[in-house]
């Protein structure tokens, strides 16, 4: 098996399971450990995965999210189902706001559904699947573009959003300890702060596995969102901070008929 191939078979493996060990890559490969640990550290280079103790890792840490590619593939019944609860919230004639990332993604490709809208986002996947989407009008956020969020961030990006008004903006997050949001990346939490001062309602969607962690900067209290969107419940300790800080959390699930 050629390199390129031995590394698409290790992310490939990481997609199905979020973790890999040195030792059995190398068993499975039939190649050293150290061939192995220099596969590991180029992908970790170029930001696939994060080398942890005896292999690697697709699961975000503290300053470490996973390539926007890899995080499309996983969990497509969690995004969808938190994709149709959002749009729930959503009504013909509004103004909506959409952040970077692979669920924001997802719904935003369904916002058509619910035109005639205004759609105003830096999410590059958002920005394909709507350009040409009858009866939306698609303000494309401009700014520096980030492959790794596929969005686009930074100065131009928060001077625009100072500009303009919504009725709601879909935030996401990767991470939720206690009553706070967190995020890896100081570029994406002040885009996602920009987007949630210009609207008039902000509604977070976090998938239940992201509960319990955290990540280098703060993002937000949760008491900063009209709503919060998860896919399942969160842990009992989880739930209970929500509940004693009365916010109104919706755990979406599938509909009869689905």
């Amino acid at each position: 098996m050629k390199r390129d191939e031995r590394r698409q078979a290790i992310m490939d493996l990481l997609v199905g399971s979020r973790a890999v060990d040195l030792d059995d890559l190398a068993d499975r490969f039939a190649v050293s450990r150290m061939t192995i640990h220099r596969d590991l550290d180029d992908l970790e280079q170029a930001g696939l995965l994060r080398k942890v103790r005896g292999g690697a890792t697709i699961e975000a840490g503290t300053q470490f999210e996973s390539d926007f590619r890899i995080r499309a593939l996983q969990d497509g019944d969690a995004k969808a189902r938190m994709a149709r609860a959002a749009l729930d919230l959503v009504e013909p004639g509004m103004t909506v706001m959409v952040n970077d990332g692979s669920m924001a993604a997802l719904l935003g490709a369904s916002l058509s559904d619910k035109a005639p809208l205004t759609v105003i986002t830096n999410n590059a996947a958002v920005i394909d699947r709507l350009k040409d989407a009858p009866r939306m009008t698609l303000i494309a956020l401009g700014g520096t573009y980030s492959p790794k969020f596929n969005g686009f961030f930074g100065v131009v990006t928060e001077d625009a959003l100072s500009r303009l008004r919504a009725d709601l903006a879909f935030i996401s997050t990767p991470a939720v300890a206690g009553r706070r949001a967190f995020h890896m990346d100081d570029a994406a939490v002040r885009a996602k702060r920009a987007m949630m001062g210009a609207a008039d309602r902000s509604v977070l969607l976090v998938n239940h596995t992201r509960f319990g962690r955290s990540a280098l900067h703060a993002l937000a209290d949760l008491s900063a969102f009209d709503a919060i969107i998860t896919d399942a419940a969160p842990a009992p300790e989880d739930r209970a901070a929500i509940d004693r800080a009365g916010l109104r959390l919706t755990i979406a699930r599938d509909r009869i008929g689905d």
